[in-house]
């Protein structure tokens, strides 16, 4: 079970308290009436699935009820960090492979 620490509440908790929301740092394309289908479509559906470094946004059910980022290693499922939503995560996966 992954160990959480919650940004907001400043707490480590279980996995269980929250829900994974998928890729993080995904900017809503400006202008979207002037995109083609495909382009939208790809904004809407195609997100990375990267062996190793990932940025994934997590939502705090069963504590503060907010949103937070995660650095997380997909193989060795480490949590690198947590960070609030805004912020620049510190770990990225040039830094990794370094």
């Amino acid at each position: 079970m992954l160990h959480l620490f919650c940004p907001y509440c400043q707490e480590l908790r279980e996995e269980d308290e929250f829900h994974y929301r998928g890729q993080a740092h995904i900017v809503r394309p400006k202008g979207p009436e002037s995109l083609s289908d495909k382009e939208w479509g790809d904004y809407l559906f195609f997100r990375h699935n990267p062996k190793g470094i990932h940025h994934e946004m997590w939502y705090h059910v069963s504590g503060c009820r907010r949103f937070f980022n995660v650095t997380r290693n997909t193989v060795t499922y480490d949590i690198y960090e947590t960070y609030k939503i805004g912020e620049t995560p510190a770990v990225t996966a040039k830094e990794e492979t370094e």
